[in-house]
């Protein structure tokens, strides 16, 4: 599926080809931080598959609890999370976030993973009122 993406203020811009089964939902205590919500939801993909169309993102890394390096690419600008990568042979595992691509609406995620860090209230989330807007 092509798919194309970008930071919330524009300034770095995508394009890519990825597999919509290939979304998947972490619960790690990093996406966790990194994001300031329950989870994060990533369409996994090579790095073949991404192509940049404007700008390049900032990178940081950090090794996680399973002792593997993952690189965040983000907007210098106005902080959005845009991919993921790792080093050595893992550098072409690719995600890319969920939020930043422009058809997010047609990808659902197809599996969990670390599971074990869940929110534990994240299954109440359908029960709680709520609002079209706001």
């Amino acid at each position: 599926m092509q798919v194309d993406g970008q930071c919330h203020c524009g300034k770095i811009t995508y394009e890519a080809e990825i597999d919509p089964e290939a979304v998947s939902v972490c619960h790690c205590t990093d996406c966790q931080t990194l994001t300031g919500s329950p989870f994060r939801v990533t369409a996994i993909c090579a790095k073949s598959d991404v192509r940049l169309t404007a700008g390049a993102p900032k990178l940081y890394g950090k090794r996680g609890d399973n002792g593997r390096m993952r690189f965040q690419h983000f907007c210098a600008d106005c902080g959005s999370p845009l991919f993921t990568s790792g080093e050595g042979d893992q550098a072409d595992d690719w995600g890319i976030r969920w939020g930043s691509i422009r058809q997010r609406d047609q990808l659902r995620p197809s599996r969990q993973i670390w599971c074990q860090s869940a929110a534990v209230w994240i299954d109440a989330v359908p029960l709680l009122p709520g609002r079209p807007q706001d």
